[in-house]
């Protein structure tokens, strides 16, 4: 029997399974995962889109041009893969946010170019500027008030020098069965006298050509985000790699002729105030159940210093690349399977959080909703999920992981993790769930900074994933009953 109709008859009817271990008579189609791994790990395309989305695409603010154009080119995939429902889905988001230019050096006492980044919506530099950085760290904030015109078009250095850094990524989930913690470990703030918010806005009051402030990350690393609420007159913000600035800061106060050469070209996109998610989907076929969807997801937008490779290029083309698999099998679900990259992650959930509203809004909604999986935080392969305290849901996963144990996966954890897409789901009352990943240098090396470059990215982990994520979708898709609701 064909692929395609074995995948039509497991759909029509019961499908014949292998009963797993871990729930009595959990259904496990394995001539469909059979034919998932071999298209997902023989024929791949996963390494393609995840290069073009970085190395071609590169960096998505979130609606921004770049934003905009990988959205387009996402939606043209699903076209020519097939899918159905293909649709850019608008929400509200407000102005975007373009770096055209940036020049960060310093002239003297020798030349050197410094690695720094613009916050995300700084406004422009007034033209190029240079000269001597005026240091406000120790200053109160009746001191920069007092400098007055000495800080009129000057580069400020608003922080001390940074001390304090992150060191250490979050500890990895899923390692033993003890109890996980999950979840942002806190970066270090720069240090100042006066709070830096209070800085900037006297610096804005006063005319000051540009802040500079050192990131929380060793070595090279530059860790920058942005406030897409800044000010149009706001002063522009520059993020300098920590041991750089802090060597500003010692030529400064020992006195030697420090001068600094700085200029940041940026535009804001204000046209179209809205941006897009990118819905596509594989209709079920059942007509009892076939309304109800399995929705799976990642963000597509990142930050802008780098390519955001592991957050999250890698999630959005694992996704990507599993409904390429189920359509290149010609999986014929009983339910809707369904793909979501979002956008406005970086900003709060923003492009989720209004798909939930408009979509899930009503009980009978809610009612028609299987299951949604989300691909976010780590990189590299899919070792399991974090549960959600769920833990009939759990039964089933467990179950789903046995087969695809020679890949890699671990185990599912009961435990949730917030911070990204699927928590306005579980916030709706719906089961939602997120991938667990590798966090190896993900927090002191990738996420947000300069670094997130395609080759942190293992690629092998990359087909992984779309692999699990296919054979997941699929079975949430198949089974008699939807996955049970947390009590």
């Amino acid at each position: 029997m064909t692929v395609s109709r074995l995948a039509a008859a497991g759909a029509a009817a019961a499908i014949a399974f292998l009963p797993a271990t871990g729930v009595a008579q959990e259904p496990i189609d394995a001539a469909m995962i059979a034919a998932i791994r071999a298209e997902g790990l023989d024929r791949s395309q996963a390494a393609d889109l995840f290069y073009t989305l970085t190395d071609v695409l590169g960096p998505r603010l979130s609606a921004s041009p770049a934003y905009e154009e990988s959205a387009r080119w996402a939606a043209d995939r699903f076209d020519e893969w097939g899918l159905e429902n293909v649709s850019l889905e608008p929400f509200e988001f407000g102005r975007g946010w373009t770096l055209e230019s940036l020049t960060v050096e310093m002239t003297a006492p020798r030349y050197m170019s410094l690695t720094g980044y613009a916050e995300a919506w700084s406004p422009p530099t007034a033209g190029p500027l240079a000269g001597a950085p005026v240091y406000v760290g120790d200053s109160s904030a009746a001191e920069i008030r007092a400098m007055g015109e000495r800080l009129r078009g000057a580069i400020v250095l608003t922080a001390r020098p940074q001390t304090e850094f992150l060191a250490e990524d979050r500890p990895q989930p899923g390692l033993d069965d003890g109890p996980v913690r999950t979840g942002n470990p806190p970066f270090p703030s720069p240090s100042s006298r006066t709070p830096r918010p209070e800085i900037l806005e006297l610096l804005r009051a006063l005319g000051a050509g540009a802040a500079l402030a050192p990131g929380p990350t060793e070595h090279g690393t530059v860790r920058v985000q942005g406030n897409r609420a800044a000010a149009p007159d706001a002063v522009p913000t520059v993020v300098l790699a920590a041991e750089q600035y802090n060597m500003l800061v010692r030529l400064r106060e020992a006195g030697e002729p420090l001068e600094l050469r700085l200029e940041v070209g940026a535009r804001f996109d204000d046209a179209d105030l809205e941006s897009h998610n990118v819905l596509a989907e594989i209709p079920g076929v059942d007509p009892a159940i076939g309304d109800e969807v399995v929705l799976v997801g990642a963000h597509l937008d990142s930050w802008h210093t780098a390519t955001g490779a592991t957050d999250n290029a890698d999630g959005a083309a694992a996704v990507m690349e599993a409904m390429r698999i189920l359509s290149a099998v010609d999986a014929r679900p009983r339910r809707t399977i369904r793909a979501a990259l979002w956008g406005g992650e970086e900003q709060g959930l923003v492009g989720s959080r209004a798909w939930v509203a408009d979509n899930l809004g009503t009980e009978a909604a809610r009612d028609r909703f299987a299951l949604y999986m989300n691909d976010d935080p780590g990189t590299g392969p899919v070792y399991g999920f974090y549960m959600e305290e769920n833990a009939a849901a759990k039964a089933i996963f467990d179950a789903w992981l046995e087969p695809l144990a020679d890949l890699g996966v671990r185990r599912n954890i009961i435990e949730g993790i917030g911070s990204t897409d699927h928590v306005p789901f579980v916030a709706a009352g719906v089961p939602a769930f997120n991938t667990i990943k590798e966090f190896e240098h993900y927090d002191v090396r990738t996420r947000h900074t300069n670094a997130d470059l395609a080759d942190t990215v293992s690629l092998d982990g990359l087909r992984q994933s779309a692999v699990v994520l296919a054979v997941f979708a699929w079975h949430a898709a198949t089974r008699d009953e939807r996955i049970p609701r947390r009590p």
